[in-house]
């Protein structure tokens, strides 16, 4: 069983007594719901629609109730790891491209390497690792700081999206991968997280980065600075 197993489990079963009450609900108002209905205004395929309307609110329901037990469960993870470690505790979002690039470099990792749909990390002056599970979180795979080359800010389509992301270039058993991490915002129903704060992160991860590769005696990549811009008019009023 892997790691995201348990907690499906209990949302499945959520979701399954949700479902057995809406159901329950249903039947015992039926009476009261066939005397409403020949009351309403006659429309064609009335019945069809009705019952188009009361699958789509079942299934609104349902997603309503896994996204909110997912950010519960993100959020009882935060706390636990805010609790227990002294690094930057961050949530990111799953991508395809992410999981891809964590298992091409997967190394002493006995099973491949899943994270959550919303995932934690941690970074402190050791390294950076992800995290799953609830209030007793797990780790899913650790990089040490010297096994990163780069971290460099880009950004990339998602869902017709154009969110940024935070790229981190490891190498690790002789195989190089880019991880594309895209962070995800703290409130319930926002996607990811906006400019300010994710510059400020990636300032950080950087700082952290170069603090730790000096105190090992590595040389530390170079620092890139921001790039001038030249406004109209700047270039003649130089020449003068």
């Amino acid at each position: 069983m892997n790691e995201a197993a348990p907690h499906r489990t209990k949302l499945t079963v959520l979701v399954a007594l949700f479902a057995a009450l809406v159901v329950a609900g249903l039947v015992v108002g039926a009476a009261r719901v066939e005397e409403v209905v020949p009351r309403l205004p006659t429309v064609p395929g009335g019945r069809a629609t009705l019952a188009v309307i009361a699958v789509a609110a079942l299934v609104c329901a349902i997603l309503i109730l896994v996204r909110l037990a997912r950010a519960g469960r993100c959020r009882a993870r935060r706390r636990a790891l805010e609790a227990s470690v002294r690094g930057q505790v961050s949530c990111g979002i799953r991508t395809s491209m992410l999981v891809s690039a964590l298992n091409e470099v997967r190394v002493d990792e006995p099973h491949a390497i899943r994270l959550a749909a919303r995932y934690s990390m941690v970074a402190d002056e050791l390294g950076v690792a992800f995290w799953n599970g609830g209030h007793r979180p797990r780790r899913a795979v650790f990089f040490p700081w010297r096994e990163v080359r780069n971290i460099r800010a880009d950004s990339m389509v998602i869902g017709g999206t154009l969110v940024s992301v935070l790229v981190l270039r490891v190498r690790r058993g002789g195989t190089s991968a880019e991880l594309p991490i895209v962070f995800s915002a703290p409130r319930v129903g926002a996607y990811a997280l906006g400019d300010a704060p994710f510059y400020a992160l990636v300032r950080s991860w950087k700082a952290l980065h170069r603090e730790a590769l000096k105190a090992e005696g590595i040389e530390p990549p170079p620092v890139t600075g921001a790039i001038p811009v030249i406004r109209p008019g700047m270039a003649y009023a130089g020449a003068r």
